[in-house]
C-alpha cells in the first residue's frame, strides 16, 4: 500500500472544510433566519442546550459526511476523493460504520471540547474560568498532536487512524 502523504491529506480535509462551511452558512443562514425566535432562544440561555444545538446542528451532520463518506464504495469524502486519497483497514479493505464513526468521533473530539469550553465562556455556567482554560489548553494541545504525530511514523498515521485501526493509502 502507498500511504497518503500528510500535505495530500491536509489538502483534502480543505477540501472537506469548505464543504463544512457551505454547509454552515446555509446552516446559520437560512435556519437561524427562518427560526430566529427559536434560535435565538436556544442559544442564549444555557451552555448545555447551546452545544446540544450546535451538535445537532452542526457537528453531527459534519460527522455523518465523513461516517458515511469514509465507508461507502468511494472511501473517502468529496476532498479526499479529489485528492485521489481513500481510507481503508490495515489489510486494504474497505472500512465498516462501526470503525468509520469511531476514527470520525476521535478526529472531531477536540472540535466539540472546545465547542464546549467556548459556551462555557459566553453563558453561565458553574465551571470556573481556570477549569475553562485548562479544558480550551488541551483542545489546542490535542490539535497540535494531531498536526505532529503523522510525522512520527511511515504510514503518516494520525492518533484517530490508530486508535480505529486505519489508514490513509494514496
Amino acid at each position: 500500500m502507498s500511504y497518503a502523504p500528510f500535505k495530500v491529506r491536509i489538502y483534502a480535509f480543505l477540501l472537506d472544510y469548505l464543504v463544512i462551511v457551505i454547509y454552515g452558512i446555509f446552516v446559520l443562514g437560512t435556519i437561524s433566519f427562518v427560526f430566529r425566535s427559536y434560535i435565538n432562544y436556544l442559544f442564549s440561555n444555557s451552555p448545555v442546550t447551546a452545544e446540544l444545538t450546535g451538535f445537532i446542528m452542526i457537528t453531527l451532520p459534519v460527522s455523518l459526511y465523513f461516517i458515511i463518506g469514509e465507508q461507502s464504495k468511494w472511501q473517502g469524502t468529496w476532498g479526499k476523493r479529489k485528492m485521489s486519497i481513500r481510507v481503508v483497514d490495515h489489510s486494504g479493505r474497505r472500512i465498516g460504520k462501526g470503525r468509520s464513526a469511531v476514527r470520525t468521533a476521535i478526529k472531531f473530539l477536540p472540535w466539540e471540547v472546545a465547542h464546549f469550553g467556548i459556551w462555557q465562556l459566553m453563558l453561565p455556567t458553574d465551571f470556573s474560568g481556570i477549569t475553562i482554560l485548562i479544558i480550551l489548553n488541551a483542545v489546542n494541545i490535542t490539535i497540535i498532536l494531531y498536526l505532529f504525530i503523522p510525522f512520527t511514523n511511515k504510514k503518516r498515521k494520525n492518533i484517530y487512524d490508530w486508535i480505529s485501526g486505519t489508514v490513509v493509502i494514496k
